[in-house]
């Protein structure tokens, strides 16, 4: 497998991380009522957010600049940030800033890597 191809597997990683999120926040109703439910729906989301991160460091990793380019700085850094919050500080993490995150940034995250795909 080339280094193209781990990139673009990783990227389909991103998307089907978010779309998961999106799912349990469909099923859910809303992104604050998702996190209320600490055993499922947070523990979930934030599980694919570290995943999500995960991906971006690999990437990062890897040399996949050209990939990066096309996402903003601040989700990438964001979200290897948010990952470190989760990893250190599990029950402390500001679930306002998750929130925002799932509402604001990862639908500019999803669609960025699905354009990134269809090349």
């Amino acid at each position: 497998m080339s280094d193209t191809d781990k990139a673009l597997q990783r990227l389909e990683k991103i998307v089907k991380k978010i779309t998961f999120i999106k799912n349990i926040v469909d099923e859910y109703g809303s992104v604050s009522l998702a996190l209320e439910d600490e055993c499922k729906g947070r523990a979930a989301i934030l599980m694919h957010l570290t995943s999500i991160a995960e991906q971006f460091d690999k990437l990062l990793h890897a040399g996949e600049l050209e990939i990066l380019s096309h996402f903003e700085k601040q989700d990438i850094k964001g979200s290897y940030d948010l990952r470190n919050y989760i990893a250190r500080d599990y029950e402390g993490v500001d679930l306002y800033i998750v929130e925002s995150v799932v509402s604001s940034r990862l639908p500019l995250i999803l669609r960025q890597a699905r354009e990134i795909l269809k090349r």
